[in-house]
């Protein structure tokens, strides 16, 4: 009998995976020397060479496709171009595998000892195009988007020297280690291609490095870059609560596991925004305004501490599923809730510690995220622990209804659940022992060295028992596995807290609401109102749900009147002590309709209110180390 098609694609399919499942023990042979051109900042265009040493016959490159830190294979093929290959200064053809497109197959001469590559990295010009890692002012350089390697090694066993030209006068930071500067080329000393990929690169027009921990053997900057030199402007005051973090780290994991330590760190309206671990280094983009409006902006300082935490939780100590041998082997997210929740716990308390925000505004945003957790639809339907895979099933597009289909929340609720397993610690321990001591226990081993050391389930509840005794594998199981409902907020009633609403905002969250030029009427109306009107944000069985509305939508007026902000939520508190719906005009493509909202709950918001009688372990977990 005949093979169909789709029988013979599966077989050709199956051969490739057993051919890339076949990873060499031994080192790969020879140095690949990596050269990237990346002065070219009026078109944004990377310009990449290498010399990839070779044996004769069949030769595999690869295309980074899982990028580090990302959780999901998000590689930038769609952006490669150009692709050129030699040998002995002869072209050579290329032919891309035709069920793993991110291959690409050459035949080596026999008189050939190395193929010569070249390609160009192109990227975005306009938002709809990816994340802008290129401007007049500053360079972001992500080595995954600028290097193919040979398939059949482990990326830490392939040795490449990389080797990059900057903009005229521009300077750089990163965790990689200088060998030469002459003008504006770079050679940097040889390292392993996980490493490589695992220290991107900042440098700006507009440059300033600070040192975050002076004197120290380990040293950790803060390498700034900017749209103007105005952005980089820190003062004294603003410079010690980030020393503080890097001091209040250490004394919470009690080690350091990389040579020395660099943030990097944009400032920037048109370089995109990003927050991406790395174990060495981190990168991090926001708004202008950090330095220059430092009490403005105080919510963005948490971004800062929950990378630097990651090089202990998620670089250290990683999950043995993302114990893979290169950037082409499918990862195990099913323990983001640790990796990435922990982490976005121990943010928010390493920021608050450190005082980068303050213990009142870290209660607000911790008010803010249970309540959106805490009304969350999706749940009914999908346990946080599913929500690990949404970087692979989703990849980070917008979502239509996200109350219903749930995203990342991994991060936030999973900052709730280790709260809930700090103060379930503290209680039974009678203060004595904290989650903090987990951190020493389960990230502090092996001080000073920096590979890799990975952890499973059991591991993480091993690790738990030993700083308190506890049925841990059920406790956590049942809220990463569980369905609510609601979320899961007994470590806010242990820690003295408790989630309310009321109808006027906390200071800090009306500010936060400002500054995104949006209106919240999420747990009232059940949707949110953005810049110029825009409807976004609808909880799902909602009252605006239930009413007919959605998405791809504008407000236009309320009870016959253009909307502002002030105006809906004036008809809310009106609403409250009268029987009339509250009557919203609502355009949608070319239609407009007049939806009436029969709700007379009054305004909503989150915050936290203390438990009386309650110790408050809250404001023990926000207190700095001594």
């Amino acid at each position: 009998m005949p093979l169909t098609r789709a029988a013979i694609a599966v077989l050709l399919a199956t051969a490739f995976s057993a051919q890339a499942e076949t990873i060499s023990e031994q080192p790969y042979p020879g140095t690949i020397v990596l050269k990237v051109d990346a002065s070219n900042f009026a078109q944004q265009i990377f310009r990449v060479r290498q010399t990839i040493p070779a044996r004769p016959g069949k030769l595999t490159l690869l295309y980074p496709q899982w990028v580090v830190a990302n959780h999901g294979p998000s590689g930038a093929l769609n952006q490669f171009a150009g692709l050129k290959a030699s040998a002995n200064g002869k072209p050579l053809e290329w032919k891309r595998d035709p069920l793993n497109v991110w291959a690409f197959a050459i035949d080596v001469p026999a008189d050939a000892s190395a193929v010569d590559v070249e390609f160009q990295y192109l990227s975005p010009i306009e938002a709809n195009q990816g994340r802008t890692t290129f401007t007049a002012d500053i360079l972001g350089v992500q080595w995954q988007s600028l290097a193919l390697y040979p398939a059949g090694y482990r990326s830490r066993d392939i040795t490449v020297q990389p080797n990059l030209t900057v903009p005229p006068g521009w300077q750089f930071g990163s965790a990689l280690e200088t060998a030469a500067r002459v003008g504006d080329e770079i050679a940097f000393k040889p390292l392993d291609l996980e490493t490589l990929l695992d220290s991107p690169l900042f440098a700006g027009r507009y440059f300033r490095r600070i040192d975050l921990d002076p004197g120290a053997k380990v040293p950790v900057h803060l390498n700034v870059v900017a749209d103007s030199a105005e952005q980089l402007a820190a003062t004294p005051e603003q410079i010690a609560p980030h020393r503080a973090l890097v001091q209040q780290a250490y004394k919470l994991f009690d080690s350091k596991h990389y040579r020395h330590y660099d943030f990097l760190f944009a400032i920037s309206d048109e370089f995109g925004g990003i927050g991406r671990e790395h174990h060495e280094s981190s990168e991090n983009g926001v708004k202008t305004g950090y330095f220059t409006e430092w009490a403005k902006y105080e919510a963005r300082r948490e971004l800062l501490a929950h990378e630097f935490a990651h090089s202990w939780n998620g670089k250290f100590r990683r999950p043995a599923g993302q114990d893979v041998p290169n950037f082409n082997t499918p990862l195990d997210n099913s323990l983001l809730w640790v990796y990435e929740g922990q982490t976005q716990y121990w943010g928010a308390v390493l920021a608050a510690r450190a005082g980068l925000i303050s213990a009142e505004h870290t209660r607000d945003l911790l008010a803010a995220s249970a309540a959106r957790l805490d009304n969350v639809k999706g749940r009914e339907w999908r346990a946080v622990q599913d929500t690990t895979y949404d970087p692979i099933v989703n990849a980070r597009r917008p979502q239509v209804w996200n109350n219903w289909q749930r995203g990342e929340d991994y991060y936030q609720e999973g900052q709730l659940i280790w709260l809930d397993a700090d103060t379930q610690i503290r209680e039974l321990s009678g203060g004595k022992r904290s989650l903090d001591d987990f951190a020493r226990a389960f990230f502090g081993v092996d001080d000073g060295v920096h590979v890799a050391k990975h952890y499973t389930f059991d591991d993480v509840v091993a690790a738990l028992n030993a700083v308190q005794p506890y049925d841990w594998a059920q406790f956590l199981r049942s809220r990463v596995d569980g369905h609510g409902p609601g979320a899961p907020l007994d470590g806010l009633a242990r820690s003295g807290w408790k989630l309310v609403y009321t109808d006027q905002q906390t200071p800090f969250l009306k500010a936060q609401e400002e500054q995104s030029k949006s209106a919240n009427f999420q747990y009232s109306l059940g949707f949110s109102v953005g810049a110029e009107g825009k409807l976004e944000a609808f909880q799902w069985e909602g009252v605006g749900f239930k009413a007919g509305m959605s998405g791809g939508s504008t407000l236009l007026a309320v009870n016959g009147r253009a909307y502002k902000p002030e105006l809906l939520r004036a008809a809310v508190s009106a609403a409250r002590e009268g029987k009339e719906p509250i009557q919203l005009l609502v355009k949608k493509g070319a239609l407009y309709q007049t939806y009436a909202l029969d709700y007379h709950g009054g305004l909503k918001y989150p915050r936290l209110e203390r438990v009386k009688g309650a110790p408050d372990r809250l404001e023990a977990i926000l207190r700095p180390l001594k």
